[in-house]
């Protein structure tokens, strides 16, 4: 599996606020906020990354990480053949990502996602 990056989710209860924190304090570009979920990134090193997750609308579960793909159906086809727990299928978002939830072997749900970037 290629990998992007991979992402800390910290699941908040309000993903509006606090952004000065990762932008000013921290260094961090806010790379995108749509209310409920809003995310930072180095601008030197695009791998270092945190999102903020209030209510996930269209997930089962609230993820920790989000783990960026080159191939997310390949991701999906994967995690099928090895018998992982699928908490969330692989679903085209409205906001423009497939993705898909899978939970690790210590009850952590990964949200892997691909994005068109």
């Amino acid at each position: 599996m290629h990998l992007h990056r991979i992402s800390t989710n910290l699941n908040v209860d309000d993903a509006t606020t606090g952004h000065e924190f990762y932008e000013e304090f921290l260094g961090l570009e806010k790379q995108f906020d749509m209310g409920w979920v809003a995310s930072f990134r180095s601008p030197s090193n695009p791998s270092i990354q945190v999102t903020l997750v209030g209510t996930d609308a269209t997930a089962p579960e609230q993820s920790s990480m989000s783990v960026a793909v080159a191939d997310v159906d390949a991701a999906y086809a994967e995690a099928q053949r090895r018998g992982y727990e699928i908490v969330h299928p692989l679903t085209q978002e409205p906001w423009g990502v497939r993705r898909f939830f899978v939970r690790d072997p210590h009850g952590v749900v990964v949200n892997v996602v691909g994005h068109a970037d």
